[in-house]
Order: structure tokens, then C-alpha cells, then sequence
């Protein structure tokens, strides 16, 4: 079977690369490596997301399978610039991406990331948004686990994005995540290009 970049610590090689591009309005470079997803571009979906996201708000931002760390990096970038306190959960399961958005992190002096696996964010933790390219092809039982356990941890008022190819189930997980989260939350897409959809996710305001 071959390895995928969800592996926890991958056997492949290891091979690093350097990439020139945009993220938070910054020209940046940034180190990437194999075994982790899209080590050699920022992956279109990826790019698709980033595009229709709003400016962060201040509170706890998770990225959600967070490869070697455009999400997380763009987010925080954006926080800096705006002046807003965030605080960057960047997660995954891939020792490979961790490492290297640490290291991508550090590089840009961005120390309001974290690069976590799941055991270490608080378990009592609540964020103001989600963000995620989430890993369709780990299977649809593991992501709708992995869907189920996140989602759920956004604060009253916050709000998720993701990305997903429309040949790859966009549509069909709408609609489960419209069935499976319940009445405190909607779900919506909110924007459509080279075949991804984004879907938008908000969880209601608290009543009291």
C-alpha cells in the first residue's frame, strides 16, 4: 500500500524543497518537504480557500490538517498585519507537517502559531474559526470522525471553512454536515471555482 500524507511518521523520502508565493498578502519563502501534502505547490483547493476567506477575528484559529502550513501561515500573517490577537492551532497528525510549519512559522517570525497534534490543544478549547482543506481521501468514515470531533468546538458566533473538490464529494458532504450537526448550526456554500466548492459553516450565538 502507499503511503499517504496522513501517515503520523512517514517512511518516504524526505526530500525539501523551496517555494516562492503569496500568503497573507506577503511575498514569502517557505521550506516544505515530502511525505506531506502538496509539497510541491500550494495546492489549488488550498488556493481556492484562502481566497474566500474573511479577515480573522481575534480568539483561537484552528487549521484543521494543517500539511506544512499555508492555512495556518496566511492566517496569522493577516492577524500581524491587522493587528489582531490570534492565536494559530495548526493540527495534524503528520510529524513531517508539524515540523515543518514550525519551521515555516519561525522563518516568517510568526510565534502566534502552534503546531499541534490533537492531544495537545486543551481539551476545553474553543475557536473562533476553522479553516481546513480536510484530508477527503482518508475515507469517509475517518473524515466525518475527524469532521464530527472539530466542527462541534466552535465558539457560540464562530465559524468554519472548507474546501472540497466537487469530484471528490463536496456536495454530498454538505449535506451530511447539514444533517449531522443540528439546529445550532448552518451550513452554506459559499463559493465555487476550478471545480472546489467552500463550504461555510456557522454555529449560532448563544441564547443566554
Amino acid at each position: 500500500m502507499s503511503e499517504h500524507y496522513f501517515t503520523e511518521s512517514p517512511s518516504s523520502d524526505a526530500k525539501q524543497r523551496e517555494l516562492n508565493l503569496e500568503l497573507g498578502g506577503h511575498e514569502v519563502t517557505v521550506t516544505t518537504v515530502g511525505g506531506t501534502f502538496s509539497p510541491t505547490r500550494l495546492d489549488l483547493g488550498t488556493s481556492v480557500l484562502l481566497r474566500h476567506l474573511p479577515a480573522p477575528e481575534p480568539g483561537n484559529l484552528l487549521d484543521l490538517g494543517c500539511g506544512w502550513g499555508p492555512i495556518a501561515l496566511d492566517a496569522a500573517l493577516n492577524a500581524k498585519d491587522a493587528e489582531v490577537d490570534v492565536t494559530v492551532w495548526a493540527l495534524d497528525v503528520n510529524s513531517r507537517s508539524l515540523e515543518s510549519t514550525a519551521a515555516n512559522a519561525k522563518r516568517l517570525g510568526l510565534d502566534s502559531i502552534k503546531a499541534v497534534t490533537a492531544e495537545q490543544i486543551p481539551a476545553d478549547l474553543q475557536f473562533t474559526a476553522i479553516r481546513s482543506n480536510p484530508p477527503i481521501r482518508v475515507g469517509k468514515d475517518a473524515l466525518h470522525d475527524l469532521l464530527s470531533t472539530w466542527i462541534p468546538r466552535l465558539a457560540p458566533g464562530g465559524r468554519a471553512d472548507l474546501v472540497v473538490s466537487k469530484n471528490l464529494g463536496a456536495d454530498s458532504l454538505h449535506r451530511w454536515l447539514s444533517e449531522t450537526l443540528g439546529e445550532t448550526f448552518t451550513v452554506k456554500r459559499t463559493g465555487s471555482s476550478k471545480g472546489y466548492r467552500v463550504l461555510t459553516i456557522h454555529r449560532a450565538q448563544s441564547s443566554a
